[in-house]
């Protein structure tokens, strides 16, 4: 079924950076993502030649070639303001030399998944779910990445997923309803790769709905053609998890793209991360998630950053994201009010943090109180008589 994209009105709160640093690039070179691919940032030389870079950034740059790759696609490179080293962007995606300081409390896989993979490539933490991780590669790499053990070529340790076992662990564990494609990034894969393997695991009866977490939206919203929305609508149910941070992320291209995901059937939730001057005040997320409503995408999770290696600079505390909560809860709608959670150390899950409403609870009544401080009581329902 083709579905056709909608008209839609100018939104002067989204804007176009392109061609940016890239003056002189025909418009249909621009709007190719294979030519956004071939033409990152990669290198010290390439970042020197539009950026004054700090000491600290200088030194992290050099040190790419054996943690985390850097990789920056041209669109999202548009987006870091020059002359501005708190740059929320720049933060995310230039490395830094603090990136080499390992804290006591950090580590390599701080989410457990290695210790919960039965098959190479496929993580079994929850019971009902899996995560399937089918590449090692990003359009752009995050500095907070929980996975740059793996990632990038650069990392730790290598990907290897064992596609076949991982498709036969699948079909024998009836249990499991939902797939998560991840990596890397899914939407790394050509087109006909990743319908390969969503074909696949749509053939298994149990497995009820597919998701797909991905930032390529965000770093490379040309990759998001009518054509991949066409093949991806033809394995519905399937839901999309993007990564967006800050509003300037947000721009007309991304918004476009968002859009065509969802004018082809595929629901889309936010999930950010609470970073160190990039979003850890209460102005920046709510611009944030009510832009993300205008772009039909429901802010769904705020994760309080990993405890990956080299990212203490870029955490912030567990208090700064409740007061964020408590800031959005009542003051604007309810659909932009992502849930706080920690996915906790060592592979135990997310767990979800809220500010405290609930003040006290016994057999009689619960009291609670609202986004403007006010306390209410609600009476627990009384035991109906014993007949006779």
């Amino acid at each position: 079924m083709q579905v056709l994209d909608l008209p839609v009105l100018p939104d002067k709160a989204f804007i176009s950076h392109a061609p940016g640093y890239w003056q002189g690039v025909p418009e249909a070179q621009w709007n190719d993502y294979h030519w956004q691919l071939r033409n990152r940032i990669t290198s010290l030389a390439q970042l020197e030649q539009h950026l004054t870079l700090s000491p600290e950034e200088r030194a992290g740059v050099l040190l790419t070639g054996n943690k985390l790759a850097m990789s920056i696609t041209p669109h999202y490179f548009n987006l870091i303001e020059p002359h501005n080293p708190e740059c929320p962007i720049r933060k995310q995606v230039i490395p830094r030399i603090e990136e080499s300081l390992d804290s006591v409390d950090e580590m390599a896989d701080p989410c457990g998944e290695d210790s919960h993979m039965p098959v190479p490539g496929l993580v079994h933490r929850y019971p009902d779910r899996v995560l399937f991780l089918v590449t090692d590669r990003c359009a752009s790499y995050c500095r907070y990445c929980t996975r740059s053990r793996v990632v990038s070529g650069v990392g730790e340790q290598e990907l290897h997923t064992e596609f076949e076992a991982a498709f036969r662990y699948l079909e024998e564990h009836t249990e499991i309803r939902d797939v998560l494609l991840s990596g890397g990034d899914a939407l790394m894969l050509s087109d006909k790769k990743l319908e390969a393997i969503l074909a696949r695991i749509r053939s298994i009866e149990h497995i009820e709905f597919l998701r797909i977490g991905s930032r390529v939206p965000i770093f490379l919203p040309q990759r998001i053609t009518p054509e991949l929305c066409q093949m991806l609508a033809k394995y519905h149910p399937l839901w999309m998890s993007v990564h967006v941070n800050h509003p300037r992320e947000l721009t007309t291209e991304v918004k476009e793209a968002l859009e065509r995901l969802v004018n082809h059937g595929i629901p889309l939730g936010n999930q950010s991360v609470l970073l160190n001057g990039v979003n850890d005040n209460l102005e920046t997320m709510k611009t944030l998630v009510q832009k993300l409503l205008r772009c039909r995408v429901r802010p769904y999770y705020l994760y309080a950053c990993d405890l990956i290696k080299g990212s203490a600079h870029l955490r912030t505390s567990i208090g700064k994201g409740l007061e964020i909560i408590e800031g959005l809860r009542g003051h604007t709608t309810g659909y932009a009010v992502p849930q706080f959670v920690i996915d906790a150390p060592g592979g135990g899950g997310k767990v979800p943090l809220n500010p405290e409403y609930l003040i006290h609870r016994d057999g009689e009544r619960t009291l609670i109180r609202n986004y403007e401080g006010k306390v209410y009581s609600y009476p627990e329902p009384e035991s109906p008589p014993i007949p006779g």
